[in-house]
């Protein structure tokens, strides 16, 4: 436990009065409509939004999380979530675009533009409930157990004490701000996290226990850790940290921030931004920031405490009073920031603040959003006045607070988590990418999709059949069992029974209806040969074709546009590793590379706007 002086807590209350003051300034304009308070009137430039989103995907699980990847499977473990990438460039150069077109208030809300009938209706309900209520609180639980483990860790705190300091400032200014106290105070809180990370890297690095930069890279415990990519030689180790994640997780899986085809609180920015450019701008602007830059500080930290707390015991020896379920890999992030001396100490405990508060705020306004727009007002009163959705809103924002709360006082490790959300999603996402562009999709795939899914992912995770299928230590229980198949194989098996269900029923059930899917042709233009005939059927029915195709199709450029932006990022982001580690010759070949994926992509850029706008 550490101890802080007055320049620590004026950082720490500064910083609480900062963010309270702006939501009670906009609060005002944010309560007039449902279109202020969860989108804030669609008027919000790129740059501003961009770094709302990076923002928000740093939370204090995110160091946590990261810590315990690298101490487990060394650097090259985060391609889990490096992967992502892929998914987030190809929202930006495809469908970010389509997003802003579509003018919907949710993306939960597309379901009614995309689909008809019934089960568009249910669909819609119940992704609300499913999303904005189920999986969102599973995902601010993950964020409120690690502000957990750092209040235990750092400052002595029990669970209830950090839930009542950190959750009751956010859920105020979340409920009176809206949106745009949402997005405002992202903007501080971004700046405050990120000079809070690099301060506690460089701080902690050279500790005199750590030795500084060479040393650490020199260290026995640390050497066997350093690769970004797994080895070649280690057949199991490359199937499960590279290719798995690369080939099949990047578009098969839903997790919030990383949804194949755009979704959730990336959408709802997308969404809030002026126009189509806007919407382009922040979502790259956000996924160079999120991959290239923000890692190395976390990892940093992360091998630093290979050589101060070389294992779980040793944490468990600094720390006594730590409770025994809430021990793991992920508590060295927190126990190296006991390290720090009193003034940074403070900012750096004020940078993990703005990461709890950041994420868990945006989490908060889109949950309400999809409770009050997507449930509230189509299923319970349909004629519910703005002032009534904007206080249904401020109520469900304080109610998923304490239910998200109420669970992180059960959960044990936030990577846990992050497996069971992927492994729920798995075989989903491909929906998501090809139901703009491919007619015969309806609302039973989606259906279908979710319901096979989530079987399956209870079947595998929590029954004997789990067990029986499959090798290795098993997802939940981590005991070793022999079974079928090896336990590498657990996700790609999900992949595969769920897309096959979902294929089988698209086809076996019947399109949607000529009138939506010729106003959805006429609202988002979508292009391509997946439309070709529903365009050749609107011809039929005599209706005015060009008025269901922009012309030229751009989605190919868009492609091609993703993969040079994915060797861009991952060069930029190999090269800093590179320079951090003294291994000069390929950084400075990455650093080129990045320059010339970089020259390539901003012709790419002219040709794809020319083509777009």
């Amino acid at each position: 436990m550490i101890s802080l002086n007055g320049y620590d807590y004026a950082f720490i209350i500064g910083f609480f009065l900062v963010t309270l003051t702006i939501g009670f300034v906009v609060s005002k304009k944010s309560g007039k409509s449902t279109s202020e308070y969860f989108l804030s009137g669609r008027t919000m430039p790129w740059w501003l939004l961009g770094v709302s989103m990076v923002a928000t995907t740093f939370s204090t699980d995110t160091p946590n999380l990261v810590t315990d990847i690298v101490r487990d499977q060394g650097v090259s473990g985060n391609w889990v979530w490096w992967a992502f990438l892929i998914t987030g460039l190809l929202t930006v150069f495809v469908y970010a675009k389509l997003w802003r077109k579509s003018g919907v208030n949710t993306d939960i809300e597309f379901y009614e533009l995309r689909y008809g009938g019934k089960p568009a209706r249910f669909l819609r309900a119940f992704r609300a409930v499913y999303l904005g209520v189920v999986f969102n609180v599973l995902a601010m639980a993950a964020v409120t157990l690690a502000a957990i483990k750092i209040g235990q860790v750092m400052l002595g705190l029990t669970p209830l004490q950090t839930i009542f300091i950190g959750g009751i400032v956010t859920v105020v200014f979340s409920t009176v701000g809206g949106f745009k106290g949402v997005v405002y105070t992202d903007f501080i809180l971004f700046f405050v996290a990120m000079f809070g990370g690099i301060a506690a890297a460089y701080y902690c690095v050279n500790l005199p226990e750590v030795g500084g930069l060479t040393a650490l890279m020199e260290n026995e415990n640390v050497v066997n850790k350093l690769d970004i990519l797994p080895s070649f030689t280690d057949t199991e180790a490359l199937i499960t940290l590279l290719i798995i994640p690369l080939a099949v997780q990047w578009w098969s899986a839903w997790y919030p921030g990383a949804e194949p085809g755009g979704g959730g609180y990336i959408a709802q920015r997308m969404l809030a931004a002026k126009n189509e450019n806007h919407a382009i701008g922040a979502t790259f602007f956000f996924n160079i920031l999120h991959y290239a830059l923000r890692p190395w500080p976390w990892i940093l930290v992360a091998l630093a405490s290979l050589v101060v707390y070389p294992d779980i015991a040793s944490i468990q020896a600094a720390f006594p009073n730590i409770a025994e379920d809430k021990l793991g890999h992920d508590l060295a992030y927190s126990a190296m920031l006991t390290k720090l001396p009193n003034g940074l100490l403070g900012i750096v405990l004020t940078s993990l603040v703005a990461a709890y508060m950041s994420t868990i705020s945006t989490h908060l306004n889109w949950g309400s959003s999809y409770i009050v727009n997507d449930f509230y007002k189509q299923h319970i009163k349909t004629d519910a006045s703005e002032k009534e959705l904007v206080n249904v809103g401020r109520l469900s924002t304080i109610l998923l607070m304490v239910v998200s709360a109420a669970l992180a006082l059960v959960l044990t490790n936030a990577l846990q988590l992050f497996n069971i959300i992927l492994m729920f999603g798995a075989g989903t996402g491909l929906i998501f990418i090809l139901r703009w562009f491919w007619w015969r999709i309806n609302a039973w795939s989606e259906i279908s999709a979710m319901i096979v899914s989530g079987v399956i992912s209870i079947l595998i995770s929590f029954t004997s059949f789990g067990d029986w299928l499959f090798g290795g230590p098993h997802l939940v229980t981590g005991v070793e069992v022999e079974g079928l198949m090896p336990s590498w194989m657990t996700y790609p098996f999900i992949v595969l029974v769920t897309t096959i269900s979902w294929l089988l029923v698209t086809l076996f059930t019947p399109a949607e209806s000529s009138a939506t899917l010729i106003n959805f042709c006429k609202k988002i233009q979508p292009g391509g040969p997946g439309w070709t005939k529903v365009i050749e059927k609107s011809k039929l029915e005599n209706h005015d074709a060009s008025e269901l195709t922009s012309g030229s199709w751009n989605v190919p450029s868009g492609i091609l546009a993703t993969l040079v932006g994915c060797g861009a990022v991952y060069s930029a982001l190999f090269a800093t590793g590179y320079w951090i580690y003294g291994r000069y010759t390929k950084a400075i070949l990455l650093t080129l590379s990045t320059l010339i994926f970089a020259l390539v992509l901003k012709q790419l850029w002219k040709k794809i706007k020319t083509v777009t706008f």
